[in-house]
This record gives C-alpha cells, sequence and structure tokens, in this order.
C-alpha cells in the first residue's frame, strides 16, 4: 500500500524513499495524537485525513519532484506548510465534531511531526552530499543542442559541464558554458584525462549518426554511463509525461544498476566501517606505537589512487616501508615480478620488520576504513589503482572504473600476486558483471581465510 502511494506521488528513487519514510511518520505521529483512541474508528479517520491532505499537498507543491529540486529553506518552509496543513485540517475535524474536542491532541502532533519530517528532509539531503561527489559532464555536440543540454545539465543539483567535444560537422557556440576540449574522436583521451561520470551525446542520429555509435561503442569499454537524445526533434515547449526523461535524454548504464541492493551496499559499508573503526581502535593503536618505535616518519603512508570514473583520492596505509619508498623505486624497476603495469617484489628492501608483518595479514590496509566511511572506497570491490598504472591501461582495462573501489575483491581470494596482470583484470570484470550482495558476503567469507594465513602477500 505505502509502496504504490509513494510510487505515485514521487517519480526518483531518493525521492519515494523520502515520501514513504514521511508517510510512515505521519501514520504514527496521527495515531500518536489520538491517545487510548489509536486503535478506533477514530484514529483511523485521523490517519485519513492527515493522509490525504498531505498528498494532496504534495502534489500542490511538488514537494518530492525530482525535476524541481528545492533548497534548504525551501525544504523547511514546504515542509512546514504541509504540516500546518495537516494540522489546520485536523483542527476544522475537532471543531466540527463533539468527538474530536477531547479526544484529538493538536500540540502533541505538531510537536512530534513537524521536527521529525524535518530531520529526515535534512537526513536525506545529507546523504547526498556525503555519499556522491558532484557529478561531472563531459557533452558531445557543441552546437545549439550541446549549449541547451550543458544549460539544463547545470541547472540540475551537483552537476558540473566538464567541457564539450565538437562533432566534425559542427560549429561551435561561441556561448558555451564550458571549454570545447577537442572533437568526438578524442573521447578516449578525454576519458584518460578527466574524471567523467556520464557522457551526454547531444547530436542528431541523422547527421552524427556514425559518430555517435562510435562514442557509444567507448563508453561502453570504458565503462561510463551515457545519454542518448530521447526524442530526434527539437522541442521548444512541449515536455514529457514522465519526469523520468524530464532532461530529454534517455540515460544508460554499463553495469546493472540493482538501485536497491547499491544503497544497502552503501548503508552496509557505512555501519561497518564506523564499527570496525572503533572495535579495532587498540589495535590501530598498538601499530602506530609499534612503527614509530622502528622508524621515524609520518604514521600513515597516503597514496593517490584511482576511484570510480577516474576520480582520485588519497588512500591511507600504515606506513610499511621506509620514508623515501616511492624515491627508491626506480631503482628497483628490473626485479619486477607482477606482469603488466603494476609493480610487486616478493622480498621489496624498501619494507621495515614492522612492515612485513602488517602487510603478510593485511593489517597495513586496515586505515582503508576511513577511506570506506568518507565513500570513497567500499569494503567490497576491484582495488583501487596508482595513476601510474591506470595511464598504461587498454580502453577495456578501464572498465574496472565503473565501480567504486574496495578493500577485498575476488583477486584477494585468488592468490593475489600470485595472479598474471591479465587474469587479474578480467577478475575484476567478472565481479562487475556479476555482482550483487550475496556475492559481496561470499567474498568477504572467502578474505578472512586470506588474510589470517597471509597467502599472496608480499
Amino acid at each position: 500500500m505505502l509502496s504504490e502511494l509513494t510510487a505515485v506521488f514521487a517519480k526518483g528513487r531518493t525521492e519515494r524513499t523520502n515520501l514513504g519514510i514521511d508517510l510512515a511518520l505521519l501514520i504514527v505521529t496521527s495515531l500518536a495524537a489520538t491517545g487510548d483512541h489509536l486503535l478506533t474508528p477514530l484514529g483511523a479517520t485521523t490517519c485519513a485525513i492527515s493522509l490525504g491532505v498531505w498528498l494532496f499537498g504534495t502534489r500542490v507543491v511538488h514537494q518530492y519532484e525530482a525535476s524541481m529540486p528545492h533548497g534548504p529553506a525551501s525544504d523547511v518552509a514546504l515542509t512546514s506548510l504541509l504540516v500546518l496543513g495537516v494540522a489546520g485540517a485536523l483542527a476544522c475535524a475537532r471543531w466540527l465534531s463533539p468527538t474530536y474536542a477531547g479526544a484529538l491532541r493538536l500540540a502533541q502532533l505538531l510537536s512530534i511531526l513537524w521536527p521529525s519530517i524535518l530531520l529526515v528532509r535534512v537526513a536525506v539531503r545529507a546523504s547526498r552530499y556525503l555519499a556522491t561527489y558532484p557529478k561531472e559532464i563531459l557533452i558531445i555536440g557543441a552546437g545549439p543542442l550541446g549549449r541547451h543540454t550543458a544549460l539544463a545539465v547545470a541547472a540540475r543539483e551537483r552537476r558540473h559541464v566538464a567541457g564539450f567535444l565538437a562533432f566534425a560537422e559542427d560549429e561551435p557556440d561561441d556561448r558555451l558554458p564550458g571549454p570545447v576540449l577537442g572533437h568526438d574522436e578524442e573521447l578516449e583521451g578525454v576519458l584518460r584525462t578527466l574524471a567523467i561520470d556520464e557522457v551526454y551525446l547531444a547530436g542528431s542520429l541523422r547527421k552524427h549518426g556514425d559518430q555517435m555509435q562510435a562514442a557509444v561503442r567507448m563508453c561502453e569499454r570504458c565503462g561510463i554511463p551515457f545519454a542518448l537524445p530521447a526524442c530526434s526533434l527539437r522541442l521548444d515547449r512541449a515536455h514529457p509525461r514522465s519526469n523520468a526523461l524530464f532532461d530529454g535524454y534517455a540515460h544508460y548504464l554499463t553495469i546493472d544498476p540493482k538501485p536497491i541492493q547499491h544503497r544497502v551496499k552503501r548503508a552496509i559499508d557505512f555501519v561497518c566501517s564506523t564499527l570496525a573503526l572503533l572495535v579495532l581502535a587498540p589495535l590501530f593503536l598498538g601499530v602506530s606505537i609499534a612503527i614509530k618505535l622502528e622508524s621515524r616518519g609520518p604514521l600513515f603512508f597516503r597514496q593517490e589512487r584511482v576511484g570510480q570514473y577516474g576520480r582520485h583520492f588519497a588512500m591511507l596505509k600504515f606506513r610499511s616501508m621506509v620514508v623515501d619508498a616511492e624515491a627508491r623505486q626506480a631503482a628497483l624497476i628490473a626485479q619486477n615480478e607482477q606482469d603488466g603495469p603494476v609493480f610487486k617484489i616478493r622480498n621489496d628492501p624498501r619494507i621495515t620488520r614492522v612492515g612485513r608483518f602488517i602487510r603478510k595479514f593485511s593489517i597495513d590496509e586496515l586505515p582503508q576504513l576511513i577511506n570506506v566511511l568518507r565513500g570513497e572506497m567500499t569494503i567490497v570491490g576491484p582495488r583501487p589503482p596508482i595513476p601510474s598504472e591506470v595511464a598504461k591501461y587498454e580502453a577495456w582495462q578501464r572498465r574496472r572504473l565503473s565501480v567504486r573501489p574496495g578493500l577485498t575483491c575476488l583477486w584477494q581470494v585468488s592468490g593475489r600476486n600470485e595472479c598474471s596482470f591479465e587474469r587479474w583484470m578480467y577478475l575484476d570484470m567478472q565481479y562487475i558483471d556479476h555482482w550483487s550482495l550475496l556475492h559481496d558476503l561470499q567474498l568477504i567469507l572467502k578474505t578472512f581465510p586470506v588474510v589470517i594465513s597471509g597467502r599472496g602477500a608480499s
């Protein structure tokens, strides 16, 4: 019942979740306001009035429409207006019916409903900002359609136009709200250089069909989401009936979206990383003391890594090497035991005694729980590569960047450093193509014996 209501009155996934929570709070507070009468017809009537007024009000003020994002001040104002509308309707019912006069506690309803629903709105808005970065958008097409697309994209919350690629036939519009980075055939180079979350193909199939097809193929190979025009005709005043296409584009992903499972995955990441950091605090203290006693230098090793869609972040580890380890790597290149762009040697002379122990049992990786808490990483996902490795990737290998990097994945439970680079890449592709929460749980259970035994570590 509740899910059907939310689907009718809210179109976006986040908006439906928000509406569902608000309706649940509305039912609970309405029943609480009837006191001893909550299981009587009076309680049912109160709920019916509250739900009816709230749902009618949301249609009027567009409170849960993704196409009409509200700022914080608007959220407070509109939520307050809806709460007052419910309270006003119940006050009228109490005035009209003597039964309501002594049974309905409006002050109690207002004191619970208004702050709790506002708190939910704040939490939903905060989750959007904490869980995701502003999306970087690349637009292929530098003509009028590209310009209007950029203006529509920039008007949406947390979207930024990184630049444009022009089709060969384009006459670039001189009012483009962003730089022209080259032509459409340079797409792969741009995707290697910039962190792009989605590519909009602002072209005409009649004029640019071959170039658009080539761009789609490249996006699929690299694992980058893309958007195609939903209609081949230009529309000036008309709008689609469905909010799903409010920007005029049909959006495509190169992975199975599974939105509910991904939300659960992020919630698990947040809860588990928080609890693990609290439980492991004594171990963190002991490792910190051991590192400081053996060698001078920073406690943590911060290394630039490449995350989802090529976005860089600072990955944390306990320092297990000498301070100038990265500077000494060039002299050891000839001893590299790993094929491909990855550098690994079994008896690395740069590793300290404490470092060798904490690396063998993956204790040095534990500070990455902070990266998981911040949303830069996840518990299960492909390991984050360093930029110099990514620069040597072939296009198909870049698809491993289409998901958030993690602490453990198929590579960790398949021999780690004993795997060839190509097999490592194929394992990551297999994980991406067949991802599920159950698969994540299986990988976590397989990781524990590998870590305890230290198999494949160096």
